[in-house]
């Protein structure tokens, strides 16, 4: 059965429509949607048969899972990071939402969800309303893949209509959300006291330090 192309307000989404959105994800659903940078695919974070279909679709191993979770809010990435170092706390509450992917020592949980012994996870809380009310709707992340030029989706691909076509037989969802950008998020990697920007993407992060 072919995916189904479900157009959503960028900015007021409907409830009716994300509330659908949910209920894909917690019968572990896989859905392609847009973000504040470029389109991404992902599952539910605290489902692991859909975790590992969404390795399956990007032919990837879950031990080499580059792990990056959407959060709604602040409060919200307490559960999956080790205790922040004010410093760090300041750049997040600063510069999120925004288009950046912090990586930051994880919490003992994550292991746990991921059956992956992974010490390191991304947080990304992008200045998109489609994204964060989904996770806001679900009560847990959503956990996307690390988007790169060897994976199957389309990097720079803006047309949602044609992610559609690349993706509808192997996604449940693909949410048309309007034409997507075509530059990815700056990664930030704050695992010590040394802040390296370790892809510079969309966003300035000089700014905010």
């Amino acid at each position: 059965m072919a995916a189904e192309l479900l157009k959503i307000h960028p900015e007021n989404p409907e409830r009716r429509k994300i509330n659908h959105v949910v209920d894909v994800l917690r019968d572990g659903g896989i859905i392609v949607y847009p973000t504040d940078t470029i389109y991404g695919i992902g599952c539910d974070l605290m489902n692991r048969k859909a975790i590992a279909r969404l390795c399956q679709i990007m032919d990837i191993k879950p031990q080499k899972l580059d792990l990056s979770f959407i959060c709604n809010d602040l409060s919200h990435i307490s559960e999956y990071v080790r205790r922040l170092e004010t410093s760090t706390f300041k750049l997040l509450k600063k510069s999120l939402p925004g288009p950046f992917t912090f990586i930051l020592e994880s919490s003992t949980k994550v292991p746990k969800i991921l059956d992956v012994n992974k010490k390191t996870v991304g947080i990304r809380i992008p200045d998109h309303m489609i994204p964060r009310t989904i996770v806001e709707l679900l009560g847990n992340p959503l956990i996307t893949s690390s988007i790169k030029d060897d994976d199957k989706i389309k990097e720079y691909t803006t047309d949602p209509e044609e992610i559609y076509e690349d993706f509808k037989h192997v996604v449940d969802v693909v949410i048309d959300g309007g034409p997507g950008g075509n530059v990815p998020s700056t990664i930030v990697d704050c695992t010590s006291d040394d802040i390296q920007i370790l892809r510079q993407g969309l966003g300035d992060i000089e700014q905010f330090l």
